[in-house]
């Protein structure tokens, strides 16, 4: 069995059993950190009892980045749009996201009210992880992100008609939107129905987005 990562949890109510969760993924470079704080500004009502993980992605050697040691989910080779990456340690990653799901199932919360999400190198590994997952989950969101093993994942059974949440900004200079329109179509050839939202931002996060990812949320766990 795959052993869980280090992760930072946050959990919307102190005063009511947590009932869901989310796991969600960080960046290349970043840590569980980097997205803790947006919690708070989800606005979640306070009806709903989630708990947030955020897990810190291993150091590793980054070929783009002239083999620095540094925060990241696996291997990229090539910073053109192929996105050559390392598949192995991108699925490595994904089996570590599955270990997350089971520890929160075996400790009392029901797969279906698992969501799985993830910023930039985050967003690839969880669309593999989520896609491939054999337990059902409530849903998956890609944010800024692209998904280069939509040619070779192996999806579940249990989860072939997944929510799909897809953002990206049409400023994105680091991950150019394109690519996020092409997760897009592929999901849309898989089988999905992907919801798709584009923002005048840069590779970030912007209130009209946090806003989005708030409803969808709730939509699914409501």
């Amino acid at each position: 069995m795959t052993s869980l990562l280090p992760a930072i949890t946050r959990e919307t109510r102190s005063d009511k059993p947590v009932d869901a969760a989310v796991i969600w993924l960080h960046g290349l470079g970043a840590d569980g950190n980097d997205f803790a704080p947006i919690v708070p500004e989800l606005r979640l009502p306070s009806s709903m009892s989630v708990r947030f993980i955020f897990p810190h992605a291993p150091s590793i050697p980054v070929t783009i980045n002239g083999g620095y040691i540094m925060p990241a989910w696996y291997d990229i080779k090539q910073a053109d749009v192929s996105r050559r990456v390392d598949d192995v340690q991108l699925r490595r990653s994904a089996a570590a996201v599955h270990a997350f799901v089971r520890q929160q199932q075996e400790g009392g919360i029901e797969s279906r009210r698992i969501i799985l999400g993830g910023f930039s190198q985050g967003g690839a590994v969880v669309l593999e992880a989520a896609l491939s997952c054999p337990l059902p989950l409530a849903g998956v969101m890609s944010l800024s992100s692209y998904f280069p093993t939509a040619d070779s994942v192996t999806v579940s059974d249990a989860n072939q008609t997944l929510p799909v949440l897809i953002c990206h900004g049409s400023q994105d200079t680091v991950v150019d939107e394109s690519l996020g329109k092409q997760s897009e179509k592929a999901l849309r050839e898989l089988g999905y129905q992907p919801e798709y939202h584009s923002y005048p931002m840069p590779h970030s996060v912007c209130p009209q987005e946090i806003r989005d990812i708030s409803l969808w949320i709730q939509r699914l766990l409501s």
